[in-house]
């Protein structure tokens, strides 16, 4: 009877903390952070300030010859903005996605405008033109993976617009595609690194794209894979995370992909040695950010925003009512401690903390 009235207490208060003064979040009916409208006016307006600048940049090629020295635009005609490829990319899949969310947004003339002027045909040609000549690990995977997610989002929206973005982006979806056929056969150990490199965030949306897009060569090559690097795994090492400069957290996003391959009993069996509820503990508290103007620790934000996505995307799968409340309270602490941040003087975060958000607010 004690235990029953201590629920009774304690659960409706659980389900209040989700709440928050952010003007950016609101909660819905499961209790998880979305996004508001006025919240994805103000992402929107961080990347049209940096979709179409073009310095500072980052830029990430091995020069062949002095031929290769060439301003952002011109080697890059679609994705020169927001300081690096892979942020342009999901800035524009940020773009893509508020505009279906939210079709009545102050900026979505503009947004529709600078989309197709950056996704045009021929900006598209030149991208591809600068993949067939880049290393073979130029931006593998990170890159590769938000290119899908873009490609994913434009897949089926039925809207004219939409319809020719797709269109004009195919030949570089599918010289991606190539890629990841060229090199999963080939890579015989997954990469578990917090960054960049990260295997299982490179597969999760190429499998998203690959089963909406009916793609069975690619579906069937990364789920297989995914089984070949990750289901003998056991007892991630939670409590070595974060790492100083990590954005994904390596555990919750192996757990992230296996979701998507494994069928539901048999993910909750292997989630369960994976990732024991008593090691899960050490992955909810949000990191700490000490210096946004850093490059490197402002990444720390983006820790925060991924292990958010990857928490509501698990809640589905744990049974035990308790952890559940924890990983949903542990979503919106980690939300809540870096959303109101991304919008700062420091363009370290600014150029590409915005995606993260939105896609962490998607109502999974």
């Amino acid at each position: 009877m004690k235990y029953i009235l201590f629920l009774i207490l304690v659960l409706p208060f659980s389900v209040m903390a989700q709440s928050t003064d952010n003007p950016y979040l609101s909660t819905n009916e499961k209790g998880q952070l979305q996004l508001t409208k006025k919240g994805a006016s103000h992402f929107a307006q961080l990347a049209l300030n940096c979709i179409q600048k073009e310095y500072p940049n980052k830029l990430n090629q091995v020069l062949k010859d002095s031929s290769d020295l060439q301003s952002p635009v011109d080697l890059h005609p679609a994705f020169y903005g927001c300081f690096d490829w892979h942020s342009s990319v999901h800035g524009h899949w940020m773009l893509v996605r508020l505009l279906k969310q939210f079709p009545s947004l102050p900026e979505a003339k503009q947004i529709r405008m600078v989309l197709l002027q950056n996704l045009s045909k021929e900006n598209i040609i030149g991208e591809v033109n600068y993949l067939e000549g880049a290393s073979k690990s130029w931006e593998r995977m990170y890159g590769w993976s938000w290119l899908m997610k873009l490609s994913d989002e434009l897949y089926d929206w039925d809207d004219p617009d939409a319809k020719v973005w797709k269109r004009n982006l195919q030949p570089l979806t599918d010289a991606f595609i190539q890629r990841y056929l060229n090199f999963l056969p080939i890579q015989h150990y997954p990469v578990r690194t917090g960054v960049h490199p990260n295997t299982a965030f490179g597969l999760s949306f190429a499998l998203d794209y690959a089963r909406k897009a009916g793609h069975k060569e690619l579906e069937s090559l990364i789920t297989s894979r995914a089984l070949d690097y990750f289901l003998e795994d056991q007892d991630c090492p939670a409590a070595w995370e974060p790492s100083g400069e990590d954005f994904l957290s390596a555990c919750l996003e192996e757990a992230n992909l296996m979701r998507r391959v494994l069928p539901k009993g048999k993910f909750q069996a292997w989630l369960n040695q994976f990732l024991p509820p008593d090691k899960m503990n050490a992955l909810l508290q949000p990191a700490l950010v000490s210096d946004r103007s850093d490059p490197k620790l402002v990444h720390l934000d983006g820790v925060n925003l991924s292990r958010a996505w990857c928490l509501y995307g698990l809640l589905p799968y744990i049974e035990n009512k308790k952890l559940k409340q924890q990983l949903l309270q542990s979503a919106a602490d980690h939300l809540n401690a870096t959303v109101p941040y991304i919008a700062s003087e420091h363009y370290e975060g600014t150029h590409w903390l915005a995606s993260f958000a939105v896609y962490a607010l998607e109502a999974k």
